[in-house]
């Protein structure tokens, strides 16, 4: 039983692992105490490495490390999720520890049926600015999560960045469109501007450099603004100027139009993908 003032002890199935890994030097650098936080994986050298940086407990047995957890967070790859779900059930028959899955894809249904239908089941969808603490992470309680355990994936996911809370699963396909695989959606563009510069005769490590402190300084500047991004827009857009000449070519050639239908596919496939990892 959890003592009071104690936090509760985390296993990280696949903790050693990029995204798991990132969210455990979150949680440590925001003040959770490692000793309360236990990793596993299958690579000891690399676990040996893990647990020598961040001061956590790691094993490689997955059933014994979940035995006496209050929080499990699965952080595994789709295509082996449900093999692993199934070899955990029976460490976890009569107990309902949290368990919050890292992993796209798969419906809340599946890892009920895999784990056990009494279980509270968070699914958390992190992005990849999560690596550097400055992700976004989409959440969805299932049946029987608490407001503290609510809580608890909520400081979980928010030690790499903000969190979003979906009140239906299929929320989780628009966090995906915009967030999960927004990061892409930026760096395509970046590239398409270093690119430009390039062949326009800057040298590439240049418009390298340009854009990248170009699309920061953006984003800083539109966390920062108390006016949304179509004023801050229109600000750096003097009349008959350079840089509304260059909007009036994204907005003719249908840059929002092209944005939105490619939204709306990112959403489709993963409303696809859930079903194709919907199986037993």
């Amino acid at each position: 039983m959890q003592q009071a003032n104690v936090p509760p002890k985390i296993v990280f199935i696949g903790g050693a692992g990029n995204m798991a890994g990132a969210v455990i030097g979150g949680m440590i650098a925001a003040g959770y105490p490692p000793e309360q936080i236990l990793a596993t994986g299958r690579d000891t050298r690399k676990l040996a490495d893990f647990s020598t940086r961040w001061g956590v407990a790691i094993a490689t047995d997955n059933l014994q490390a979940v035995a006496d957890a209050e929080v499990i967070v699965l952080s595994v790859k789709p295509q082996v999720m449900g093999a692993l779900c199934q070899s955990l059930r029976p460490a976890l028959a009569g107990r309902e520890p949290l368990v919050i899955t890292l992993a796209a894809g798969i419906p809340l249904a599946a890892y009920r049926r895999w784990l056990g239908e009494h279980l509270p089941i968070v699914r958390a969808m992190p992005n990849t600015p999560s690596l550097v603490q400055a992700g976004v992470t989409g959440l969805y309680a299932g049946p029987g999560v608490t407001q503290a355990q609510r809580q608890q994936a909520e400081q979980i996911a928010g030690a790499v960045g903000i969190t979003l809370w979906v009140e239906e699963e299929s929320g989780i396909d628009q966090v995906i469109a915009v967030s999960g695989s927004g990061p892409a959606y930026y760096f395509l563009f970046m590239e398409a501007m270093i690119d430009a510069a390039e062949a326009a005769g800057m040298a590439r490590a240049d418009a390298e450099r340009l854009t990248l402190q170009t699309a920061l300084g953006a984003a800083k500047l539109a966390q920062s603004s108390d006016v949304d991004v179509a004023r801050l827009r229109r600000n750096v857009m003097s009349p008959g100027g350079t840089t509304e000449r260059a909007i009036q070519r994204f907005q003719r050639d249908g840059l929002d139009k092209l944005v939105a239908a490619a939204m709306h596919d990112c959403a489709e496939r993963a409303a696809e993908m859930a079903r194709e990892l919907d199986r037993d």
